[in-house]
Parts: structure tokens; C-alpha cells; sequence
């Protein structure tokens, strides 16, 4: 079976600035490329792309424009030596997206349950990597390690109080991309991988 890491895009792979509809606004988060290199070189895994995208069903962005913006952090990695396997995004609105007809919005795991199954991954050997509790508790509702790459300093207490809930905390919370490589290889090892 194959290893994957399931990538959240915006303020994981790409500094988020909003709903990103131009690729020229598309910047990598410092890091993120040699982190992913260095995973993809040193475990073989795959990168699926897993990315909330409600702008479209907003309105401030069209499914095209959505690819165009893919396309330009598909090719900025591709620069940097990094292979995204494939793209995987909910275009539904929060509020008002049926929840029969919606399984894939972060924190359902429909993107990572499709993921598994289009690419027969082992959930065992593979990590949700997202910059939101909602990426850690798809993580957790796949049943797949997950960590959070954290911009805020959980001291803060509103914070932390969100990460009470068990289905909410990641099982690693990174600053940056070289402490994600540095659980991943620790956590690798230990599981045998």
C-alpha cells in the first residue's frame, strides 16, 4: 500500500490571504517545498491536496480560477523537486450545503476517505498536515495522524480552549515545516515505516 500526507493548501502549502482567485498572488509558505521535498525523497509518500474552497460557492471565485491557482502551487513546487499527486477540494458553502449531499467539507473526511481509496493508501503510515482544528478533527475522523502547522501561540487561552475536545487535537503541533519533518521522521520510525 502506498503512504500519503494529506496536504490543507491555504496557510499550509500557500500563505493564505483570503480567497486566492489570481495565481500571481501565490506564494509557498517559507519552508513548506524543502519540508515536502525532504518527506517525499526520504519516505516516498504521495501529496493529496485537501482544501475547504466556500469562496467558489461565495461567489468570489470560479471552479476555473480555482485550477488556475492550483496549477500555479502545483507548479512551484514542481520547481523545487516536490510531485502534488493530486488536487482534492469541497466547493460548498458552510452554512448552506446539504449535509447528505456534502461529506466532503473539512472536518467530514470525504477528501481523505476518496484519497485512500483512489490511491490505496495506508491510513496507518500516512499525516493530515492543515493550519486548522478542522484539518486536525478530519485527520482524526479518517482515523490518520494529524498535525497542525500553527501560526498562533496556544499559551493564549481561546486558543487552547479549542483544543479541549479530543476529536479537535492534533496529534503534533508544529511552528514550522522543519518540526513537521522532524515528527514525521521520529513517527515514522517508531511505527516501523
Amino acid at each position: 500500500m502506498n503512504r500519503a500526507i494529506f496536504l490543507d493548501r491555504d496557510g499550509t502549502i500557500n500563505i493564505d490571504y483570503g480567497y486566492i482567485n489570481d495565481p500571481a498572488k501565490v506564494k509557498l509558505v517559507p519552508g513548506c517545498a524543502e519540508g515536502l521535498k525532504y518527506l517525499q525523497e526520504k519516505f516516498g509518500f504521495l501529496f493529496l491536496v485537501i482544501s475547504n474552497q466556500s469562496g467558489i460557492a461565495r461567489g468570489y471565485l470560479t471552479h476555473e480560477e480555482l485550477e488556475a491557482v492550483n496549477h500555479k502551487v502545483e507548479s512551484l513546487l514542481k520547481e523545487q523537486g516536490v510531485k502534488i499527486t493530486r488536487f482534492y477540494y469541497c466547493p460548498h458553502h458552510p452554512d448552506h450545503a446539504e449535509k447528505q449531499q456534502c461529506g466532503c467539507r473539512k472536518p467530514s473526511p470525504g477528501m481523505i476517505i476518496k484519497g485512500l481509496k483512489d490511491y490505496q493508501i495506508d491510513p496507518a503510515s500516512s499525516y493530515v498536515i492543515g493550519d486548522k482544528l478542522t484539518d486536525a478533527e478530519a485527520g482524526y475522523n479518517a482515523g490518520i495522524t494529524s498535525i497542525l502547522l500553527s501560526h498562533v501561540d496556544f499559551s493564549d487561552q481561546e486558543s487552547f480552549s479549542g483544543l479541549q475536545n479530543p476529536r479537535l487535537f492534533p496529534n503534533f503541533v508544529a511552528y514550522n515545516f522543519s518540526e513537521v519533518c522532524d515528527f514525521i521522521s521520529k513517527d515514522s520510525n517508531e511505527k516501523g515505516h
